[in-house]
């Protein structure tokens, strides 16, 4: 099973620009979280991570997006990072059926920033590492089940 990454959708207000995606990825959200939410993870698909301090508030340094803060942060759903040259870069997990997931990704900048297309090469690379059956550092495989 593959995932996919459905059309996106693009907003300017002004000098602020608002990118969506829905990525559809066929493994449970434990198994992405770590892809999205440690600086092992994001290094393997999204950029080089310098720093990523795991909780709100938190100190993020995401090689050629910026460093700033972690802005939201839910165990296993939701992690948001805002940096000064990158803007706002939101990954919100949820369930897509009994053992997929539905990855909604936000990013908010002004002024120039990553396209649609840059994106979309990012989440290939982490559908691909995805589907042939690597799991992100970290991630948590499930347990046997009761017998």
């Amino acid at each position: 099973m593959s995932g996919s990454i459905e059309q996106g959708t693009s907003q300017t207000h002004g000098n602020t620009h608002i990118l969506h995606l829905l990525v559809r990825v066929p493994r449970p959200m434990g198994e992405i979280w770590p892809a999205l939410a440690t600086a092992e993870g994001l290094t393997g698909w999204c950029v080089p991570v310098d720093v990523l301090e795991p909780r709100l508030e938190g100190t993020v340094a995401l090689r050629g997006l910026g460093a700033g803060r972690v802005t939201a942060w839910d165990v296993d759903r939701v992690a948001e990072y805002t940096v000064e040259s990158g803007g706002r870069i939101r990954f919100h997990l949820e369930r897509d059926g009994e053992n997929a997931s539905a990855l909604r990704f936000t990013h908010e900048f002004q002024g120039e920033g990553a396209t649609e297309t840059d994106w979309r090469e990012r989440f290939e690379r982490l559908l691909t590492a995805l589907g042939q059956g690597e799991t992100p550092p970290g991630a948590r495989r499930p347990g046997p089940g009761p017998h």
